[in-house]
């Protein structure tokens, strides 16, 4: 069972790399996997059994993959000292800037919903 929600989500990965290899350079190939993941989830409207077992057995690994950053980090201090400067802005500009969107897409959101069980019987 476990095997094959393992192969779908290798096969949605691959398939996300072919796309971005002749079609989407610009996105990374498991990001579109991903969003094919998200899509296909979508269409059957809800998680196959197979996929939550796969999905479920995966994400008790998912502290391993912050190894790498978190040494990459570490061994590259002084550089990102050299740099604090550049990325205290960018992250305060993105601050700046996202939590205002997020809270004008969130309001738009309450009308939205809020407008159509007006119009629903």
């Amino acid at each position: 069972m476990i095997l094959k929600g393992l192969t779908v989500l290798v096969l949605l990965q691959l398939l996300g790399n072919v796309l971005n290899l002749t079609l989407l350079p610009m996105l990374p190939g498991p990001i579109i996997g991903l969003l094919l993941l998200f899509g296909w989830l979508l269409i059957r409207g809800g998680i196959s059994e197979p996929v939550e077992q796969a999905a479920s057995g995966l994400l008790q690994y998912l502290p391993m993959l912050l190894v790498v950053p978190a040494a990459g980090i570490m061994a590259s201090g002084e550089m990102l000292l050299n740099d604090l400067p550049a990325i205290a802005a960018a992250l305060v500009l993105s601050l700046v800037v996202t939590v205002p969107l997020c809270g004008w897409l969130m309001q738009r959101m309450i009308r939205h919903v809020e407008a159509r069980r007006r119009d629903d019987p």
